[in-house]
């Protein structure tokens, strides 16, 4: 519920954030993404690599490269361009927590 709920806030920070900011050349854009294969998961089980494998196991995850070409994307655009919001998620998953698994 935590998780949710700071998801929640940072975007409806960000789209305040973008009304305050409209009459510059201020541009603010949340990327959401989804399953992406980093090292947080050895954090969160705390080292055990072979369960923060099993994280992963069955799908091809986002890559961190994959989320910085997105951002780098973002930022090349033209003055007259604002992305607000961008969501990537791996090609196996539908929302955050709806993700299948090949055998």
């Amino acid at each position: 519920a935590v998780y949710s709920a700071t998801k929640a806030a940072v975007k409806t920070f960000s789209d305040g954030l973008r009304i305050d900011t409209i009459a510059t050349d201020i541009k603010v854009t949340t990327i959401q993404p989804g399953i992406v294969e980093t090292d947080f998961s050895q954090v969160r089980f705390h080292g055990d690599k072979d369960k923060a494998a099993k994280v992963y196991q069955g799908l091809e995850a986002l890559q961190a490269k994959d989320i910085a070409e997105a951002v780098l994307y973002v930022t090349k655009q033209p003055r007259r361009v604002q992305i607000s919001d961008m969501t990537i998620m791996a090609n196996q998953q539908a929302t955050g927590f709806t993700i299948h698994r090949g055998e």
